[in-house]
């Protein structure tokens, strides 16, 4: 089964933690190499860009170094090389710039172009958060066990740094704590194989774990493996009942599929599905 869009994550704009620093330039800076390098970036001119911004990185530009780390990182414009982004991350972070602090600490916690070194990973998040980063004081505070960071920092590692078994021990971590949105990111990664072995029943128990909290999502997956016998045995009364629970922003969908499974079912099924239902809502 593939998931229909998400909507209304609460961490959404976390997406923009891994796009390079040009993507924050307000208009009516003066112009210059640098800028010149930004406008080359937009359009996707990676090797006009490379060759602005590396003359000013080495004249100790942090904005370009960071920029050239990302470069190098993601493989744009350049054979991707991490022993390379941690080079000017590394320069960009000791002149203080944020952005790269946090990176190369990412860099040591994923052991991408350095040794894997937790503690050296530690030094730099806390470097950036003392400045304010989010990302930074957000890893420490999911070390630390915050639930709703563990859960970020999973949807981080799932979209932005597509480190698909990284994000499930963060989901799963914030999901053992009752985190909703872990709870249903751990189904999905259960379902689809993603960052663990794919086991439909373990997908089974952590959808029903959010969908008793009242995830829309959450319950029309769990609908839909009823439906279809998926890591559960098929009951298509079940299927009813979740189908008929998803609300906004499955609702449409879900009535569709509550419409359909009815075709299915006897009068007395049906009856048995609403009842279910019913006793739902009332407890919850």
């Amino acid at each position: 089964m593939l998931p229909p869009a998400r909507e209304g994550l609460r961490h959404a704009e976390r997406i923009l933690a891994g796009f390079v620093a040009v993507l924050m330039m307000t208009g009516g800076a003066a112009a210059g190499p640098y800028e010149d390098g930004v406008a080359a970036f937009r359009t996707r001119d990676y090797a006009t860009a490379l060759g602005l911004w590396h003359p000013i990185a080495e004249q100790g530009h942090a904005g370009a170094q960071y920029n050239l780390g990302q470069m190098h990182r993601r493989g744009e414009g350049v054979t991707r090389d991490h022993a390379e982004a941690v080079k000017w991350y590394r320069l960009a972070a000791e002149g203080g710039y944020a952005r790269a602090q946090t990176n190369l600490g990412f860099m040591y916690q994923d052991g991408l172009g350095v040794p894997q070194d937790y503690a050296e990973a530690a030094k730099w998040f806390r470097l950036a958060a003392e400045q304010g980063n989010a990302d930074a004081q957000n890893y420490l505070a999911a070390e630390q066990g915050d639930a709703d960071a563990q859960f970020s920092l999973g949807w981080t590692y799932t979209f932005v740094r597509q480190d698909h078994a990284e994000a499930a021990k963060w989901y799963r971590l914030a999901a053992e704590q009752g985190n909703v949105d872990a709870q249903y990111g751990l189904g999905l990664a259960h379902a689809n194989g993603e960052g663990v072995p794919q086991d439909h029943a373990e997908a089974a128990k952590w959808y029903r774990r959010a969908a008793e909290q009242g995830d829309a999502v959450a319950q029309f997956y769990l609908g839909l493996m009823y439906n279809y016998g998926e890591g559960v045995p098929q009951d298509y009364a079940l299927a009813h009942k979740w189908f008929s629970l998803a609300d906004v922003p499955v609702k449409e969908v879900a009535a569709r599929w509550r419409d359909d499974v009815a075709k299915l079912m006897t009068p007395d099924q049906i009856a048995e599905a609403q009842r279910l239902a019913r006793e739902w809502l009332a407890a919850h």
